[in-house]
C-alpha cells in the first residue's frame, strides 16, 4: 500500500517561493508527479519524475518550478519560484507503481496525496 502525505503548501506573495515535500511510503520505485487544482478547474499535472529522473513539465511552469526526488528518503519535491495568482490552487502528490516516463495526465497516477493548498497573493 503507498501513502503520500504533502506539505510545505502556504500563502506567498506573486513573485515568492515555495517549495512542496511529499513523503512516501511503500514502493520506493515509482514515477511520481505534482498536479494542481483551481476551483472550477479540472486537475491538471504540472511536473513528474520516473525511476530514471526523467523530468516534464507543463509550458505553464517551466523554467519557474523544479521536481525532483530524495530516494533515500522517499521524498519528491516541488520548488516553485517566481509565483503568480495563477499558481493558486491545491496541490497533489501523485504516483504510479509503473515506475518509467513522465506523463503530466492525472489518469496516469492511480495513489493521490490529500493536497496541501497554495495562495499567491498580488
Amino acid at each position: 500500500q503507498v501513502e503520500l502525505v504533502e506539505s510545505g503548501g502556504g500563502s506567498v506573495q506573486a513573485g515568492g517561493s515555495l517549495r512542496l515535500s511529499c513523503a512516501a511510503s511503500g514502493n520506493r520505485d515509482m514515477r511520481m508527479a505534482w498536479c494542481r487544482q483551481a476551483p472550477g478547474n479540472e486537475r491538471e499535472g504540472v511536473a513528474a519524475i520516473d525511476s530514471t529522473s526523467m523530468t516534464s513539465y507543463a509550458a505553464s511552469v517551466k523554467g519557474r518550478f523544479a521536481i525532483s526526488k530524495d530516494n533515500a528518503r522517499n521524498t519528491l519535491y516541488l520548488q516553485m519560484n517566481s509565483l503568480t495568482p495563477e499558481d493558486t490552487a491545491t496541490y497533489y502528490c501523485a504516483a504510479d507503481a509503473f515506475p518509467y516516463g513522465t506523463p503530466l495526465v492525472r489518469t496516469s497516477f492511480i495513489y493521490w496525496g490529500q493536497g496541501t493548498q497554495v495562495t499567491v497573493s498580488p
